[in-house]
């Protein structure tokens, strides 16, 4: 009888588990934390729509817009109010990376979180508006250097944040000596950003590829620069990298996922698993190729340490610039 009733138990506990496995793909979330038409945002939308198209999960992924704070609020709500959701992923990247390494999510750190997967690599860009006069990366540095307060920068991410560093790193190449003297305007989100350059607030904008690609392909803006060591492939080949202009700048922009930290172990595996199946389907091959997305394919515990030491680089690249001390 003891051991029936033992065996029961277990068995018990064994559907418990699968229960909770399931319940991640029959519910599931992801959280955008910036408004809709930028690069967290991209990132929920297709690779939900491309895990609903792959079978990986049972119904559509629900999407949530939470801007704020650079992502802040989004974070702050996984770890106050949604620590041990089994269903939630949240769409993360190297702009996430850059706000917790400057201890810009006031109380919450990395390792309140549990970081799933990445799904590529965004490699980031400097536009102008399709009808600016400025049509190279130095012409538009020198006419930031000549007058600062005339030539407004805008990014998706808050003041001293991944879009904001990027330009920061570009003004530095190029000889600026005090590149705080760049006037960056954030904006939650790279959308509502290009949205400002586009009716004449700023000039110019920094983000990443997969943000401005819809933009260029409409023909709204053109990329002056692409931070990457060399021409990228395909329809990307067009757009000039800073190097090949004289301005030693590279940024790359890491796409992933974190999720709650109490989420359980077999939702977690669960999600890890659903995308490391994802990044390596030809779909989604297609999707990077067709949005700029480098290849970068690390999962858990890999993806975590990589989290770590990205977190890690940016603090010395913010104290170098002067963002923080």
């Amino acid at each position: 009888m003891r051991f029936s009733a033992t065996r029961s138990a277990i068995a018990a506990a064994i559907l418990s588990l699968s229960a909770v496995a399931v319940s991640a793909q029959e519910s599931p979330e992801c959280i955008a934390p910036a408004n809709p038409g930028g690069g967290w945002d991209f990132t929920c939308r297709q690779v939900g729509k491309t895990l609903q198209d792959l079978g990986l999960i049972d119904s559509t992924m629900q999407v949530v817009n939470l801007a704020g704070g650079g992502g802040g609020v989004a974070f702050a709500e996984v770890v106050n109010k949604r620590g041990d959701d089994d269903n939630l992923i949240v769409a993360a990247s190297t702009a996430t990376a850059t706000r917790l390494a400057q201890g810009a999510y006031p109380g919450n750190t990395m390792d309140q979180v549990r970081w799933v997967s990445s799904i590529g690599a965004d490699y980031g860009v400097i536009a102008v508006a399709a009808d600016s006069e400025i049509d190279t990366l130095p012409q538009l540095l020198d006419a930031i250097k000549e007058d600062p307060r005339s030539t407004s920068v805008a990014g998706g991410s808050a003041v001293g944040g991944w879009d904001h560093l990027k330009v920061l790193i570009a003004a530095n190449a190029y000889g600026i000596e005090d590149v705080r003297q760049v006037k960056y305007i954030a904006f939650d989100g790279g959308g509502e950003a290009v949205t400002q350059l586009l009716a004449g607030s700023v000039q110019a904008f920094t983000g990443d590829l997969s943000e401005a690609k819809g933009f260029v392909d409409s023909g709204d803006i053109k990329v002056i620069a692409v931070l990457a060591p060399e021409r990228l492939d395909g329809e990307f080949a067009e757009f000039p990298t800073a190097r090949e202009q004289g301005v030693e700048a590279i940024g790359a922009n890491w796409r992933g996922f974190y999720a709650p930290g109490n989420m359980s172990d077999e939702a977690y595996e669960s999600w890890v698993s659903h995308i490391s199946e994802l990044y390596a389907s030809d779909e989604w091959k297609q999707i990077m190729a067709a949005n700029g997305l480098a290849p970068l394919d690390l999962q858990g515990a890999e993806f975590e340490q990589f989290v770590s030491d990205s977190v890690s680089q940016i603090q010395d690249i913010s104290r170098e610039i002067g963002i923080i001390r």
